[in-house]
């Protein structure tokens, strides 16, 4: 049978406890009887009773939103405070170490998590002050809010009271329906919490922050500590204690929880508990190879190394447990400090520690007990295990180990389409021509070295063997037995300079010759025999002109041109100061434009002459008469050299101060003052110190001529270049200096320069 709603229920419920009854859902709900069915709720209604909850919560200085009692909302833990403890260790190994655990109450936020949202634990045993939010719907619908009273109960409309005191949150949602069930049927009931009471707690003792707070109703010992930022320099993690109604009901060991995070201790507060921070009773540091360096509290005075480095975290792998240094305080003693070294064993980590100890792990040595090394000019650098009985060829069990990588990279670009900038930095270097017989790094089969090092003595010792004989047969004596920790070194023969009979010589020919091309010679070779491989010379070949070219003179020349320039660069700024110091005293923005003038001129100059690049020619001095190929010199080839002989030209080059710059027609039996009278020389012409750059890559100047020679009277050959200076202004600094320098066309020609690149310098 189904109940019917009483006369007196809905008289009560419309004016001893102000409830609403919707009667839009009384018009469409009905229940067995007819009657239409009750709606409880007063959600309306408690709206500003929670705001004005709030606002006299906050104003008494409790956060409404996470229940946690704070002088300043905004406070920012400080920074800990360094112990004695602390200040000695620092000033004893130059470390600063932390407490361990402080980092878990220095990084606690400013504020705690809002417990609203929080999940409401099932074992949580309600009291006066929380809040339960009702909700049923079947035979009657109910949407209410309703607060435990301090005699532990709460009033439902139509319903009556309900005992909430002492129940646990679980157990909430079943006590409720029963009281509504005796006079409701088929009613399904749910049942939540919204907010919850506040207790106020004390934590006093050694505690950064000591005093009362009001936490939530089910916090515990651990989220107590951390409103009050845990213990202070000298307070104890290892024994906080709860005091209740003066017995300890609970203490927990901060360390188990921050390192293990075992919260088994921890301890559910009540209202008027007071935490209790005792002082710490022992501290001692860790240093060195430990994964956890810091300062630990002992528990107990009999405490073992083993459960502080349980604690810590245990050692890494790269701590050496056979050394392990404990210093030790005394203060009896005339000197308080002692130091013993023990391993970390069985026996090691059962050392019972006291107050002030400093433990020292060491570091392994990062040596190999078992490996051979394999370096130097090898496809990969090897460390191997050791196996009795290894020798060099089981180590380089074939040739191809000793194929370096740039020599493979090389090989794989080859046929790869450089980009024009690339081709335009160096085009003999980047020529194919000059990569012939230069792609692979040689390996030098004469000499390898093994580098031993006596475990004992610690003498180093270095064995020298033929790895070409030891590579061809492993029964040779050079196939050497190897000890464990060798280390075997394969050189190139760039890394060590072989004799010039053992070296590879690759050397290009061009121009005039039958077979122009790339040729291995064999050691000791020279020019002859070179000409002889390309199949002799043409008929156009031009001896005169010869050129031959070898990149170590051009490194030198380069090197030594650079000197050179920087001698000029100084000398030019010398000479500028000079001038400056000298004029400035007569005149004073006339001649600073011009000093300004003059030494934008200098700088131009500089500019240009760092521009040039040596050759690497090597001149022969053949004479103008010289016409047969026997006349080259007997020098013998190195990798690498270059010769070119190129066809007879048809022209003499005449530039500086002429009227017209221009190549003219080679006559035999012309001299240099005739070709200078058909080019006009300037009023500006320095006569005197014309000079001829020879096809054969010498220079012809008046310098050190006869009193009766002239450069004038001289023939000159096809190719030649005669080169005319100006006469120097003698008011100009850069052109003082160049007066001095009336050679400076002949010592750059010394670098192997071009007549081309000394005309660039006009320019």
């Amino acid at each position: 049978m189904k109940s019917t709603l009483p006369i007196f229920a809905i008289f009560a419920a419309t004016s001893v406890f102000a409830q609403q009854v919707d009667s839009t859902n009384a018009a469409g709900f009905a229940n067995s009887s007819g009657l239409a069915r009750s709606f409880i709720t007063n959600q309306n209604q408690n709206q500003n009773q929670n705001q004005n909850q709030n606002q006299n919560q906050n104003n008494n200085g409790v956060d409404g939103a996470n229940g946690m009692a704070f002088g300043n909302k905004n406070y920012v833990s400080p920074k800990p405070e360094t112990s004695e403890f602390q200040s000695f260790i620092q000033y004893a190994t130059g470390k600063k170490l932390t407490r361990f655990g402080s980092d878990f109450f220095s990084n606690t936020p400013s504020s705690f998590a809002p417990l609203q949202n929080t999940p409401l634990p099932s074992d949580y045993v309600l009291g006066a002050g929380d809040e339960v939010l009702i909700r049923a719907w079947g035979s009657v619908d109910i949407d209410y809010k309703a607060t435990v009273d301090r005699n532990g109960i709460i009033n439902i409309p139509t319903i009556g009271t309900v005992t909430l005191a002492g129940v646990k949150a679980g157990e909430a949602d079943a006590v409720i329906k029963s009281s509504i069930g005796k006079l409701y049927r088929d009613v399904a009931v749910s049942v939540t919490f919204g907010r919850l009471r506040a207790i106020t707690v004390y934590v006093v003792g050694q505690a950064q922050k000591p005093g009362s707070y009001t936490v939530s109703g089910f916090s515990t010992l651990v989220t107590a500590l951390l409103a009050s930022g845990g213990p202070n320099t000298v307070g104890s993690m290892r024994n906080v204690q709860v005091k209740r109604d003066g017995k300890v009901v609970g203490s927990l060991d901060m360390y188990a929880f921050i390192a293990k995070g075992d919260k088994s201790h921890d301890v559910k507060l009540l209202d008027g508990d007071t935490i209790y921070i005792p002082p710490a009773n022992a501290h001692i540091a860790l240093v060195g190879k430990v994964n956890t360096p810091a300062i630990y509290e002992l528990k107990s005075p009999n405490e073992s190394l083993g459960s502080i480095l349980d604690i810590a975290g245990g050692l890494p792998v790269v701590a050496d447990p056979r050394r392990a240094f404990l210093e030790r305080i005394d203060s009896s003693k005339s000197q308080p400090r002692s130091v013993e070294e023990f391993v970390l064993n069985k026996a090691g980590l059962n050392k019972t520690l006291k107050d002030g100890d400093m433990l020292t792990v060491s570091s392994i040595t990062p040596d190999f007990s078992n490996a051979v090394t394999l370096r130097g000019n090898v496809s990969q650098q090897l460390r191997v295990p050791f196996t009795a009985g290894m020798h060099v060829r089981d180590l380089i069990p074939n040739r191809a180990m000793l194929v370096t990588r740039s020599s493979i990279a090389r090989k794989n670009l080859e046929g790869v389409d450089s980009t024009d900038a690339e081709q335009s930095k160096n085009q003999n270097a980047t020529s194919i021509a000059a990569k012939i017989g230069n792609s692979a790094d040689e390996v030098n089969w004469e000499y390898a070295a093994i580098e031993r090092i006596n475990r004992e003595t610690q003498v180093v010792s270095l064995v020298a063997f033929n790895l070409g004989k030891a590579m061809d047969d492993e029964n040779s004596p050079e196939n050497i037995a190897l000890h464990p920790g060798d280390t075997v070194t394969i050189f190139s023969q760039g890394d060590i300079q072989v004799p010039l009979a053992k070296r590879k010589v690759f050397v290009r020919v061009e121009g005039e010759v039958n077979v122009p091309g790339v040729y291995q010679m064999s050691p000791g070779e020279t020019l002859s025999s070179l000409i002889a491989k390309a199949g002799g010379t043409t008929s156009n070949a031009y001896l005169f002109g010869t050129e031959f070219y070898r990149e170590q003179v051009r490194k030198e020349q380069q090197a030594n041109l650079e000197k050179a320039i920087r001698r000029i660069e100084s000398q030019m700024r010398t000479e500028n100061t000079k001038v400056a110091v000298n004029d400035t005293a007569v005149d004073g923005q006339a001649v600073m434009a011009k000093l300004k003038a003059t030494q934008d001129a200098s700088a131009q100059a500089i500019a240009k002459m760092h521009e040039l690049k040596a050759t690497g020619r090597i001149s022969f001095g053949l004479g103008a008469n010289d016409e047969s190929f026997d006349k080259l010199p007997p020098l013998k080839l190195e990798n690498g050299d270059q010769l070119v002989i190129p066809s007879r030209p048809d022209f003499v080059h005449v530039f500086g101060a002429v009227n017209q710059e221009s190549s003219m027609i080679w006559r035999r039996g012309g001299t240099v003052e005739k070709y200078l009278e058909d080019a006009g020389p300037t009023a500006e012409a320095d006569m005197d110190n014309i000079f001829v750059l020879r096809a054969n890559g010498t220079v012809l100047s008046s310098t050190g001529r006869g009193w009766f020679s002239s450069v004038k009277s001289s023939d000159l050959m096809p190719g030649d270049s005669i080169v005319v200076p100006e006469r120097l202004n003698k008011e100009s600094a850069y052109k003082t200096f160049t007066n001095g320098l009336k050679d400076w066309a002949q010592i750059l020609s010394g670098f192997g320069i071009s007549a081309a690149a000394i005309k660039s310098l006009r320019q």
